[in-house]
């Protein structure tokens, strides 16, 4: 079977449509097009993207295994850090230009509004993601790396969450955003099931020396 080959110049092409969205947004800034209320918009679109990069990660590992495409791995630590990257925008936008770094606001924000609390969750979850994404901090954290790595399943729950919740009328992004979700983690668990070994006990007949069976 041929091994199927990596494209050359993929890694740079990727790196720069990551970077489209803000590169959309400063844009927008720059040309006095943001609309009327240009926070909620800089707010709704990293928000987005967040959530977005996060679930491409996540798409990763089945792809690579249903498509063969086994290189794909070496972009899921990238698209993670853009989803943090994005993510730490998000939270700049709301701690800065939203609430103008008053943290007795923030904190009863936090505390009184469940899709903030949802949205908090899931970018503190985040960072320690981002911050043991080095080989260094894999190679220290050992075994224990890939255990704290699943927080990122907790963080993608909590942001579709924080996304529906913030969302009170049109609510087909964050459906959709719900729905692949929901495929990704059901395919993990799919896997995991069948990778277990069955714990049903065998049964073994032995002979009868008095009925002979």
């Amino acid at each position: 079977m041929a091994k199927t080959v990596k494209p050359k110049y993929l890694k740079p092409i990727i790196f720069a449509s990551c970077l489209l969205p803000l590169a959309r947004l400063v844009w927008k800034a720059l040309n006095s097009a943001l609309g009327a209320n240009p926070i909620q918009v800089i707010t709704f679109s990293t928000g987005t993207w967040t959530l977005a990069f996060l679930l491409v990660t996540l798409s990763i590992t089945p792809l690579r295994k249903l498509t063969k495409l086994y290189w794909l791995i070496q972009y899921r630590r990238m698209l993670g850090l853009f989803a943090f990257f994005y993510g730490c925008l998000h939270f700049l936008t709301y701690v800065w230009l939203d609430q103008f770094f008053d943290l007795h606001s923030i904190y009863k924000d936090v505390w009184k509004r469940p899709f903030v609390t949802a949205g908090f969750t899931a970018f503190v979850l985040m960072i320690p993601l981002a911050a043991t994404s080095t080989q260094w901090a894999i190679r220290k954290l050992g075994k224990h790396w890939q255990k704290l790595h699943r927080l990122i399943y907790l963080s993608a729950v909590a942001g579709v969450v924080h996304y529906t919740w913030l969302v009170k009328k049109d609510v087909r992004t964050p459906v959709i955003f719900a729905a692949v979700l929901a495929v990704l983690l059901l395919y993990r668990i799919v896997v995991l099931l069948l990778a277990r070994p069955s714990r049903a006990p065998l049964l073994r007949w032995k002979q009868s020396p008095v009925s002979g069976d």
